[in-house]
């Protein structure tokens, strides 16, 4: 007997789009079918039809439990993965990938099962953690890394600057980035790699202070696009030289795109990811009302730089679509006002698809298989989760969102589950997630969400070594 069939004329599966039957059993598909030729019982059947099947989303670039300094609040961190989760599920994306932030005197597993703690029984959806290192990892933590990759834990992040005077400490020098990158190579790793020019950044604080232009305003002033072209080059012709796989987080520019454009026309193994905001904010933004909370870090950039995130996610170079969530509350998001003190992150997990399919498929054209390969499949190929994520195929995790292109709506944070603001407030949606599958089982439908926030599960991960060879997506 079958759990589940979901039937549809427009299922998106890894050979393309068709009319199939998907079938289910426990949280497995397991047969994708010609319509009407799966024979025997079936527990429920979900007609989609006129609605389009796509794996479930997943985004790779979160941060729940975030310490988010808050003037009376010492050690105040972003919400946790129960509420971000939730609001996720309601989005469609079935899977988190978020960061395990290595402390000095830690041994990476300690690092690992201390992050943990913050997340096990505590989220509905699937999750993975990158390994985040800081400063000046020492000789025995980077001994470490083969053991922690082969314990499902193949990605390591890493920043080239501190991003602001206040924060020092995260900036991992070049040196120890060559180290690290060495070791990944040799055990089957990839660099998650937040690549600012430090001394660029750190000169325009001090040059902007010292002229009296602090407001927030001019974020992209400082983390600028020279920024991003700088430390890119660096960092990818650093990895070319060592035989290292790339993961450039949050491309935010022109000239970042380019830079990962011509590594790919060279058979580097690297791979761009945007987030949602950056592709359709810009710097003018932060002119608006309450305006930090269109920011990140890096900052969101200019037209320009707008139009060639597109190019990139049309013609393959930017390969994901991420959010960069740190959730929070609007006084949280908005405490700070200059250049050194303004929260970075957003809430944007829940609309993360339905912004992507409106603006990409929707009004760019672009086909239903880039919309799935930039919000699931790619994330999953490039991070050591496919095809168990990310694919409509037997054998696959029964994950699926099933988009409704006849929803048409405007975004208000009151519809939505993640805070008491939104950056998409007011955002002309054509087409929304309305239905959420997770381990074979509907867990968001008319509205309601049925699943419970011991769900989730804590993914291993290994990256295929054509991903780590070659641009292989």
């Amino acid at each position: 007997m079958l759990d589940l069939v979901v039937r549809s004329d427009r299922v998106v599966t890894p050979h393309g789009v068709g009319a199939y039957d998907v079938a289910i059993q426990g949280d497995r598909i397991v047969a994708v079918a010609a319509p009407g030729t799966l024979t025997g019982d079936v527990g429920r059947t979900v007609d989609a039809t006129g609605k389009i099947v796509v794996p479930g989303g997943i985004d790779p670039h979160t941060h729940c439990y975030w310490p988010v300094p808050f003037p009376g609040t010492p050690g105040s961190l972003s919400a946790g993965p129960e509420q971000v989760s939730r609001a996720a599920l309601f989005g469609g994306t079935t899977t988190l990938i978020d960061f395990a932030a290595w402390e000095t005197g830690e041994s990476l597993q300690q690092t690992i099962e201390r992050r943990d703690q913050d997340w096990k029984g505590k989220c509905y959806a699937d999750y993975a953690f990158h390994v985040m290192l800081i400063g000046a990892p020492p000789p025995e933590v980077l001994d470490q890394i083969p053991e922690t990759i082969q314990a499902g834990f193949p990605s390591f992040k890493m920043f080239t600057t501190d991003i602001t005077p206040s924060r020092r400490g995260r900036r991992v020098l070049y040196g120890h980035i060559w180290e690290v990158l060495q070791r990944l190579a040799k055990a089957g790793g990839i660099g998650a790699i937040h690549a600012e020019d430090d001394d660029i950044v750190m000169y325009l604080y001090e040059k902007l202070t010292r002229e009296g232009r602090t407001g927030f305003e001019n974020m992209a002033e400082v983390h600028n696009t020279l920024s991003e072209d700088l430390s890119f080059r660096r960092i990818i012709r650093l990895a070319e030289l060592v035989g290292a796989a790339l993961y450039m987080v949050h491309v935010s520019a022109a000239s970042g795109v380019q830079a990962v454009q011509e590594a790919r026309s060279r058979g580097v193994p690297i791979y761009g990811e945007t987030l949602h905001q950056y592709a359709n904010h810009t710097s003018e933004d932060y002119k608006l009302p309450n305006g930090q909370m269109y920011h990140t870090y890096p900052s969101i950039k200019g037209a320009e730089d707008q139009r060639a995130l597109w190019a990139g996610m049309a013609d393959g170079t930017i390969s994901t679509v991420a959010t960069d969530e740190v959730c929070t509350t609007l006084a949280v998001k908005t405490q700070g006002n200059k250049i050194d003190d303004t929260t970075g992150g957003n809430t944007g997990v829940e609309p993360r698809m339905g912004i992507v399919y409106t603006q990409g498929v929707v009004k760019r054209g672009f086909s239903l298989e880039r919309f799935v390969n930039l919000t699931s499949a790619n994330a999953a190929r490039i991070l050591g989760l496919y095809p168990q994520k990310g694919a409509i195929a037997p054998g696959s995790d029964a994950d699926i969102a099933i988009v409704d292109p006849s929803v048409t709506k405007t975004l208000r944070k009151e519809d939505l589950h993640e805070s008491d603001y939104s950056p998409w407030e007011g955002w002309e949606i054509a087409g929304w997630p309305t239905m959420t599958i997770q381990h074979g089982k509907v867990v968001v439908e008319d509205g309601q969400l049925t699943a419970d926030p011991s769900d989730g599960r804590r993914l291993r991960r290994a990256v295929a070594e054509s991903v780590l060879r070659s641009p292989a997506v």
